[in-house]
């Protein structure tokens, strides 16, 4: 789905900025992304990719500029408020844990509300439960709900993650290399999911990925990073086909598939 000027922004940033000392790793950043859509962020390494990821979802103060959500003004919210608000996010180190199984796993990245470990995890919350299996389901994880999580490959790993952001049923998922070190179909699978989540379940999302044509195929837009500024913007192909752009990131080699 592309970009609707008459249409409020799901997620906005106006001249976002952080500092580290006297280091830009985001210099007034720009960014809007409208409700259904499927937007990619890239840029070679360091080039403020998920710092920006961790400044819309507060989990970095920024040092200026301000971010939006669904209309409303959160760049001085908590991380748990915007969480509330329906705003997930993945990392780039996958976040589970290890010695758990799947169902705990996904049981416990429900919404806390003040409540015990003990509570979250006891068998009467149902309809969490039955969330859970359904969502496992989806992400062909369910015959692996009683193992533990950290016998699961990368890729189903990666797979658990993304369905742990999708428990409180965010209306946005931030995707931080959803691909990264997984086997080509693993990757297919999430990309497939990705897709589904997108078309019947309505659900919008900002993804950092390395794979080009991971984004070419699921992406309506584009962001480029390159030293903390945005470089371009446009779709999958205009920015294949950016000079700024290529020289930023694939130099003089050519190469097209691993976008740092």
């Amino acid at each position: 789905m592309r970009n609707d000027n008459h249409r409020i922004p799901l997620l906005e940033g106006r001249r976002v900025s952080k500092y580290f000392g006297g280091l830009a790793a985001l210099n007034e950043v720009d960014f809007a992304v409208y409700p259904g859509e499927i937007v990619g962020l890239i840029g070679p390494n360091g080039s403020g990719k998920t710092t920006l990821f961790d400044c819309l979802s507060r989990v970095q103060d920024l040092s200026s500029g301000q971010v939006f959500f669904k209309g409303e003004e959160i760049t001085h919210k908590k991380p748990y408020q915007v969480a509330h608000m329906g705003l997930a996010r993945t990392f780039q180190v996958i976040r589970i844990y290890r010695k758990l199984t799947v169902l705990e796993n996904m049981l416990l990245s429900r919404q806390w509300r003040g409540e015990t470990l003990w509570r979250q995890l006891r068998p009467s919350h149902r309809q969490t439960e039955e969330r859970a299996k359904e969502l496992l389901h989806f992400l062909l994880l369910d015959r692996l709900m009683h193992e533990k999580a950290g016998n699961l490959s990368g890729g189903q790993q990666r797979l658990l993650e993304i369905g742990m952001a999708l428990m409180p049923d965010p209306d946005l998922i931030l995707l931080d290399e959803a691909t990264s070190g997984i086997n080509p179909t693993l990757i297919e699978t999430i990309k497939d999911r990705i897709r589904a989540l997108n078309r019947e379940a309505k659900k919008t999302f900002l993804l950092i990925e390395h794979n080009i044509h991971f984004i070419g195929d699921l992406c309506s837009r584009v962001f480029v990073l390159n030293y903390g500024q945005k470089l371009a913007e446009g779709t999958p192909e205009e920015i294949v086909n950016n000079e700024a752009v290529i020289e930023a990131y694939f130099g003089a080699d050519g190469g097209e598939n691993d976008v740092e």
